[in-house]
């Protein structure tokens, strides 16, 4: 979409057609939220898709953060001197969780181009909560790897399952704001477990619960409802779509959306799929690229925590300890809606600046962390505005969902190749740079990630250097194509008239 186009294309009923294209003068309140411009009948499937998948999407994404996120909280809250995890235990207990995250990704994305979402999805995270609630009764580090081997199983259902539904149900314009929005739960969630870990200290002692016990407690109470209302308000996918909130006509409209934006129904995984798959660039540097951004950032590590927790002078309280680094959270929330409402709108459709600029913000962060013997202003400073970095994954996953639009299949196993490979890297590549002994001067940590995010500029400008050519050799053979057609039917009209004039 170019920068000069005051026209974008939408889907309106008429008489003669249940839904058809039709360009319109885009009005300024689509800036804001894009089903502003469009028909009724568009605007209200619209808000029944938004209301179910994004209050669903956001609100399980949020729960699985949430229980993703507390054994860090936990750890700096007690649990750390209650079970003696003085060594790298820590990293141990994520690596578990990262091992079982992997080995199911992939496959469990494989099965929903087969089974039901509504039914699968539902079921994983009402399995993780049951697991949440277990932890609060372990008492050694084995039986915490254990626990969280199985919730990182249950768990990685989630995250690519959601990625294929929303590229499932919305267009190009409308994709990087859903994605980005579903993606700042995991900042909330985030945020919202230190503050949670904040007030259930307090509760410690109750019930024989110590406080850290208490956070997996209420974790598990939180995700409970969640997981359950995923059987009543997951739509599936258009194909094959029937939920109680929409009329026949609307998932008929639905499909027609998507077979306008040219996204295919779900198909088999043939011999000559999987061939023509894996011979394309889509899934090696989609991947690559969701890889240096995932293990570019040190989101998933409590390094500001830490570096708190082992502050001298002066010495913050573990409610501070929690409270403090959820500004490194808010950056992310506002930077990753920032980075979707520029993508959709100031940039036309262009993924890769924010991006780049995400890539940047970690660059001077993690640098200057990695210098260390810096004031300590810099340095909360750099803590805080790393968020920015967090934020990208939305984009990167609209992205993967636009190259691969031609092929259901290939788009179901690039997301999930994209989650899973960057998992597998961090289930081992913590345990090298992140070690627990060496917090909170993390220097391995540090420069490790600024190299990676310098990978990742270079990464973003090649995928986008291919993607136009991709494109414009598709433009070409189109013309082509078009050219023969329009040959075709002007010499079919003109040998009946050469005819008729030899008879005369």
């Amino acid at each position: 979409m170019s920068a000069a186009r005051t026209e974008e294309t939408t889907v309106e009923s008429t008489a003669s057609s249940p839904a058809v294209q039709k360009d319109v003068k885009r009005r300024w309140v689509s800036y804001i939220w894009d089903t502003f411009d469009k028909p009724p009948e568009e605007r209200w499937l619209m808000f029944k898709l938004d209301t179910a998948i994004l209050t669903f999407a956001s609100l399980g994404y949020f729960i699985k953060y949430l229980d993703q996120i507390n054994i860090n909280n936990a750890f700096v809250s007690g649990m750390k001197e209650d079970l003696g995890l003085f060594g790298n235990e820590l990293n141990y207990m994520q690596t578990c969780w990262t091992v079982g995250y992997v080995i199911g990704e992939i496959p469990s994305n494989i099965l929903l181009t087969r089974l039901k979402p509504r039914y699968w999805i539902p079921a994983a995270e009402l399995l993780w909560t049951v697991l949440t609630f277990s932890l609060s009764r372990c008492n050694t580090p084995t039986q915490f790897y254990v626990l969280r081997f199985f919730i990182g199983l249950a768990e990685s259902t989630f995250n690519p399952g959601m990625q294929y539904i929303i590229g499932s149900w919305y267009r190009k314009d409308e994709l990087a704001k859903r994605s980005c929005i579903f993606h700042t739960s995991s900042g909330i969630a985030s945020m919202f477990s230190g503050y949670l870990m904040d007030a259930v200290y307090r509760l410690g002692g109750r019930n024989g619960f110590k406080g850290w016990q208490w956070l997996f407690v209420i974790d598990g109470v939180i995700s409970l409802p969640v997981a359950l209302s995923g059987f009543f308000v997951l739509p599936d996918v258009p194909e094959i779509s029937n939920p109680w909130y929409l009329t026949k006509d609307e998932v008929a409209l639905a499909q027609k959306r998507m077979q306008m934006e040219g996204r295919q129904n779900r198909g088999a995984f043939t011999k000559s799929k999987l061939k023509k798959i894996f011979s394309s660039w889509h899934i090696y540097l989609l991947t690559l690229l969701y890889i240096l951004f995932n293990n570019g950032a040190a989101g998933s590590q409590p390094i500001f925590q830490q570096y708190l927790k082992n502050s001298a002078d002066p010495v913050y309280s573990v409610g501070q300890i929690n409270s403090y680094p959820t500004t490194t959270y808010a950056v992310q929330v506002v930077t990753t809606l920032a980075y979707a409402w520029s993508s959709d709108t100031f940039l036309h459709g262009k993924r890769w600046p924010p991006i780049v600029f995400g890539a940047c913000v970690n660059i001077i962060s993690y640098v200057s962390l990695a210098v260390w013997d810096i004031p300590t202003g810099w340095k909360w400073t750099c803590y805080i505005i790393s968020g920015a970095g967090y934020g990208l994954s939305g984009l990167l996953m609209a992205w993967a969902h636009e190259i691969c639009s031609e092929d259901n299949e290939e788009r179901s196993l690039v997301i999930g190749s994209m989650i899973e490979m960057a998992y597998v890297f961090q289930a081992w590549l913590p345990l090298l740079v992140w070690q627990q002994v060496d917090g909170p001067e993390y220097q391995k940590g540090f420069i490790t990630v600024s190299c990676l995010s310098i990978a990742l500029i270079v990464s973003c400008f090649v995928v986008r250097h291919l993607d136009l050519k991709e494109k414009e050799v598709k433009r070409n053979e189109k013309t082509q194509e078009e050219g023969a057609e329009y040959a075709s039917s002007e010499s079919s009209v003109a040998v009946p008239r050469e005819a008729s004039l030899s008879k005369a």
